[in-house]
């Protein structure tokens, strides 16, 4: 925007239009909207309904403005968020119009007329639009003298958002929300004339991952958050910027807290990355750091059971154990993939230092070899700004997701991926077995009044994604040869025999850009901090003598110091623990549940001579640990995520001296009492260090080479497994939360019609799904997909596929038709059964 003097005569400049607003000449890019011109000039020009983010709807009209065209004032005073600029247009605001002036304080009367007086108790006092623009642009008195309406209050949209409707004026912020951007229609306006009010729609039960933003976006507290409702007052708390930790998106936050407690989550303002929203998790899901259960402090087991000790005692019978466990068998480690780029940086250091391995790997999931040589050439080590971002997404033509599910697994991409193809400018193509209702908001979008298809579904059968995507349909094949096509890869990929391959040749075919997204706020990171089997820091391959000599340099070790074998995986530290191969174990947070092996996971800690578990909460692994290290959570401490495009997210400690110690500063303390330096006492020693390492800009490794494999052919009575695990399932970090457990998607079965009708399902509505190791009892679901293919949600509510069935995605199970079989199967969560007890 240009601001220049009315003398100044020059041609304005092609794609905008030169206007005047409040006796200032400007120039403005054509189809902006009035309101925005004048918030750039450093006008303010109050608003309600009006959103930068959403579609205009003037509702509210309190942003009426006197506007002129063509010499001849317009016959009333204008809405100036729906008006866009035109050339010669003068507009008058409230600063230098009676009339636009007058019309504000009008509009503002009419919608204090019913509104309550009650800012004390209000949620949204002290912070409050309403307030604001009432004390500025109001009048003193008010003429109304009936008596205002009331509602019964609250109405609970949700478990976890309140709606008071006598508060309400009706800006219809929420509402467009829901449709535009979540793409979720559960609220809506309903009645007319003075009766319209919000409400939720008949057959339109509550289901959204993004409900948390119409608190946040509502200007008068007519939502309110259940969880929050009458805890605190906004001017009671102090906020921290932060970023979220419960996912690769990376958002931007913000935690207000008091009293040596985070109270509420809001979202950040971060236009590169997640706008001004972030999903239910996100905002709700972060009492788990004062859960009950939580450890203070580090315990020590003695004569079989676990003890209170000193952090003196701990750490010098933790060193003390791994020291003999090293020299005896050597020591696994399992960072998880909670970490921040710090603390992961300093379990590689640890394991290579301290314990003389390259036997670490941060993948507390399925995983593969394929994908360690996808992640060590596609991923790893790459310089900043080369890899996709969000802008690519928005900006690209098309994009095929494949084995990933955007609106489970990474919201804010999804809301990214939903926002491009509503305006039009990409295609999302999704392979996977069905159409999800993350898959349905992105290539079905409701647009000026009706649907309009922005891609499909290439539907295939779980394990043959691979072969499915060596021959994609013509229509995705040439949408993905557009320049700018990105296809994007989530994790579940490593459960499919050479899908990474066909990815890069698919990539290398079309030309099109490759996106890895993880599920997981830390993985990024964690890659490039080493903690791999065969990568140092910075993406140096481990086998690499001159990678090793160059880490050696710069950890101030003696040359040939660091162990030069590749490591083993997650999987074979676990079966050589298991095996007695392994000695000893070290444990970040890994939950065994999320491991594609639970039993194997925990006979691994029941067979290990010592293990050190470094946690926030009692888990499967406390029970067996030999010394267990308390650790902070993300609040009270600092540190910082590389999110999925390798965005670094930097973030300070919220909640201030609680005594809790980041994992880095564990580990390094652990390691002086093993006589080794990993100079890690804080987050930001260990991140300048790994910043002077910086990424391997070298030559890359060669990408993985396998042949596609096909989908597995079920046999009588089985079927396919498909499975994925969604936002909100059993997840430790969701602790603590009953009101956003109460918003969870029902957990059920998905099955076609045929695949119903070929093992007689009939009224019983019910499926048992089995192998060897046991059987999961679920509602069932009908929805178009593969035939003989049955999803389940992989650890959500009853349905624990690995620790039930010890299956993943893309295995044959048997499926038949049930009846409930317990008051516990009726409850819409379904049964579980494990063969020989513990799986």
């Amino acid at each position: 925007m240009t601001v220049a003097p009315e003398s100044e005569a020059r041609p304005v400049p092609e794609g905008y239009v030169r206007l005047t607003i409040d006796g200032i000449e400007v120039e403005a890019p054509k189809g902006e909207l009035l309101i925005r011109t004048a918030e750039r000039m450093g006008i303010t020009i109050p608003r309600f309904c009006d959103h930068p983010l959403l579609d205009p709807a003037g509702a509210c009209r309190q942003c009426l403005v006197e506007v002129e065209m063509g010499g001849r004032p317009m016959p009333k005073p204008q809405a100036s968020c729906t008006m866009t600029v035109a050339d010669g247009m003068v507009v008058k605001t409230q600063q230098t119009s009676p009339v636009a002036d007058k019309a504000q304080q009008g509009v503002m009367e009419l919608l204090l007329i019913n509104h309550p007086l009650d800012c004390p108790i209000c949620d949204k006092g002290g912070e409050c639009p309403l307030q604001n623009q009432a004390l500025k642009h109001g009048r003193a008195e008010s003429r109304f003298r009936d008596t205002k309406r009331t509602f019964a209050k609250p109405v609970p949209i949700s478990s976890q958002v309140l709606l008071d409707r006598e508060r309400c004026v009706l800006c219809q912020r929420c509402t467009r929300f829901s449709k535009q951007i979540a793409g979720d229609p559960f609220i809506e306006l309903l009645e007319r004339g003075a009766l319209q009010q919000i409400g939720t729609g008949e057959q339109q039960p509550f289901q959204s991952y993004f409900s948390g933003n119409t608190i946040q976006i509502c200007p008068v507290g007519a939502l309110t958050s259940a969880a929050y409702r009458f805890r605190s007052r906004p001017f009671d708390l102090v906020s921290t910027p932060g970023q979220c930790e419960h996912c690769a998106s990376g958002c931007e936050i913000r935690n207000d807290w008091r009293r040596g407690k985070v109270t509420r989550r809001l979202a950040g303002d971060d236009p590169e990355v997640n706008e001004e929203w972030i999903c239910d998790k996100g905002r709700f899901a972060f009492r788990y750091a004062t859960a009950g259960d939580r450890i203070t402090r580090p315990l020590i087991r003695e004569n079989g059971e676990l003890r209170e000790a000193s952090w003196t005692e701990a750490l010098q019978a933790a060193a003390k154990g791994l020291a003999e466990a090293r020299d005896a068998g050597g020591v696994g480690v399992l960072p998880g993939g909670r970490l921040t780029v710090e603390d992961a940086y300093s379990y590689s250091k640890f394991a290579r230092i301290a314990l003389r391995t390259n036997d670490i790997d941060f993948r507390a999931r399925p995983h593969s070899d394929e994908e360690l040589r996808f992640l060590e050439s596609a991923v790893v080590g790459t310089t900043p700004g080369t890899g996709v971002t969000y802008r690519d997404l928005e900006a690209a033509p098309a994009v095929l997701c494949v084995t990933f599910e955007p609106e489970e697994e990474s919201p804010i991409v999804f809301l990214r991926l939903r926002k491009a193809a509503r305006q039009g400018k990409t295609k999302v193509f999704h392979l996977g077995p069905r159409t999800s209702p993350g898959v349905e908001k992105t290539t079905v979008i409701v647009h000026n009044g009706g649907p309009v298809r922005t891609g499909e579904l290439v539907p295939c059968t779980p394990g043959g994604e691979a072969a499915a995507l060596r021959s994609l349909p013509s229509e995705v094949e040439e949408s993905l040869r557009q320049p700018g096509a990105v296809l994007v890869v989530g994790e579940r990929a490593a459960e499919v025999p050479g899908l990474y391959s066909e990815i890069l040749r698919a990539a290398q075919r079309t030309g099109a850009r490759v996106a890895w997204i993880p599920r997981r706020a830390g993985e990024r990171g964690a890659i490039e901090a080493g903690a791999l089997p065969t990568l140092l820091p910075g993406g140096r391959p481990v086998a690499d003598a001159a990678a090793r000599a160059e880490i050696e340099q710069t950890w101030g070790v003696g040359s040939g110091a660091l162990p030069a074998a590749v490591g083993r995986d997650l999987t074979g530290i676990l079966a050589a623990a298991a095996a007695g191969e392994l000695s000893g174990l070290v444990v970040g947070g890994v939950d065994p549940n999320d491991l594609p092996d639970p039993a194997l996971a925990e006979q691994a800690l029941r067979r290990a001579d010592f293990v050190v578990s470094l946690e926030l909460r009692a888990s499967a692994v406390t029970e067996q640990a030999d010394v267990v290290l308390p650790i902070a959570p993300s609040v009270e401490k600092s540190g910082s995520y590389l999110n999925w495009e390798g965005r670094r997210r930097e973030f300070r400690t919220t909640i201030e001296g609680t005594g809790a110690l980041p994992d880095c500063r564990v580990l390094d303390t652990l390691a002086v009492e093993m006589d080794a330096d990993l100079f890690t006492q804080t987050p930001a020693a260990a991140a300048a260090e790994l910043d002077r390492i910086g990424p391997n800009i070298g030559e890359r490794l060669p990408g993985p080479d396998e042949p596609a494999a096909t989908a597995p052919v079920p046999g009588p009575g089985q079927a396919v497994l498909a499975t994925w695990r969604q936002l909100l399932d059993n997840g430790s970090l969701q602790a603590e939360e009953p009101n956003l457990a109460g918003t969870a998607r029902r957990t059920v079965a998905v099955l076609s019609p045929r695949t119903a009708q070929r093992i007689e399902l009939g009224h019983a509505q019910r499926i048992e799904v089995r192998t060897a190791k046991g059987s999961i009892v679920l509602p069932v679901e009908l929805a178009e997909m593969p035939d003989d293919v049955v999803w389940l949600p992989t650890d959500s509510g009853t349905s624990r596929v690995h620790r039930a069935l010890g299956a993943g995605h893309g295995s044959l199970v048997d499926i038949t038709a049930t009846t409930p079989m317990s008051p516990a199967a009726g409850n819409g969560h379904g049964t579980t059964h494990l063969n020989g007890g513990r799986a």
